[in-house]
């Protein structure tokens, strides 16, 4: 496979970010550029005993730390820290250096601690490259969900849920679902907001005021969308294989069942942008920062999936239906 570099950030510097995406850079054998703080990595790498200087296909973009890091002890100084590394893999993708990021771990509340507004990678990359609308999609243990909204309140959810989110949405997703995974006619499952799907009216009219009138819409529009399906139905297991990707209303509704079933090997993928983006879908995990025991599998899988995404984008058709 000919895969241009892949910028791997290292995320959040006391937690496990470091280490999980030195094993997976090394384990992935692909070419790319650890971003963060050279001393810092090198440490890490010593600890694991990873040989260094790192192998010939690894490059090491130092971006110094604003203070001295202790496993497993925020800081909040180093909030900018954490942020200059996904601009510099945005300016490394804007130059043509890199195909694809791949970011670890950063700590949401500790960069808000420091006066910055943060809710996430997703927000955070779309703003950036000036992207009007993104999906967060998660892969793994056989599926493929998507969230309508993300790093909300629950009490926020059903004002957010609207037609013109719901048909954005939908469209970003078979997009890239055609463009990056190679899915001529991907069949999305749209999940309801409330139990048994609104049970006719009775548990909540989000389903037919809004989430059945978007599906009609998609389908009006050649995407091959069905719903609204009540959650506990659809992750069955019959029922899930018969579509390519769900999408949930809201994070917590969709994205533990994937995380059950993929066992630690799940990838978050960021649709809509024009690059591609993947991370590993758990958190900084500071318990276990500095231990050397930090499970890399989800960023191996983040890594291998990028790498695959940009493959099948350069060779695949750009033509989406519709």
């Amino acid at each position: 496979m000919n895969v241009p570099r892949i910028a791997i950030t290292t995320g959040e510097p006391a937690g496990i970010g470091p280490e999980v995406a030195l094993r997976a850079a090394v384990a992935g054998g692909l070419p790319c550029d650890l971003i963060g703080d050279a001393a810092l990595l090198e440490a890490g790498a010593r600890d694991l005993d990873i040989p260094w200087p790192l192998p010939g296909n690894l490059r090491i973009v130092h971006q110094p730390l604003a203070v001295p890091v202790q496993a497993g002890r925020l800081d909040a100084r180093n909030a900018p820290y954490v942020l200059r590394l996904l601009d510099a893999a945005l300016a490394g993708w804007r130059a043509g250096t890199y195909a694809a990021m791949v970011t670890a771990p950063v700590h949401k509340a500790v960069i808000n601690d420091a006066g910055i507004a943060f809710s996430g990678h997703t927000e955070y990359l779309a703003a950036a490259t000036g992207t009007p609308h993104v999906v967060m999609l998660l892969v793994g243990g056989g599926l493929r969900v998507a969230v309508a909204t993300t790093h909300m309140p629950l009490s926020a959810v059903p004002a957010a849920i609207t037609r013109r989110l719901l048909d954005a949405t939908l469209d970003v997703m078979r997009h890239d679902l055609v463009t990056r995974f190679g899915i001529a006619v991907p069949r999305i499952a749209v999940v309801g907001l409330n139990p048994h799907a609104g049970e006719g009216g009775h548990m909540g009219r989000e389903e037919i005021d809004v989430i059945a009138p978007a599906i009609a819409a998609a389908r009006a529009r050649g995407i091959e969308a069905s719903g609204p399906w009540p959650a506990d139905t659809i992750f069955v297991a019959d029922n899930a294989a018969q579509a390519d990707a769900i999408l949930a209303m809201y994070h917590d509704q969709g994205l533990p069942t994937l995380k059950y079933a993929s066992f630690g090997r799940g990838v978050n993928v960021t649709l809509g942008l024009p690059l591609v983006r993947t991370s590993a879908d758990h958190g900084t995990a500071l318990d276990l920062a500095g231990t050397a025991l930090a499970d890399p599998g989800s960023m191996k899988e983040a890594l291998a999936l990028a790498a695959e995404l940009v493959e099948r984008g350069r060779a695949g058709a750009r033509a989406v239906p519709g």
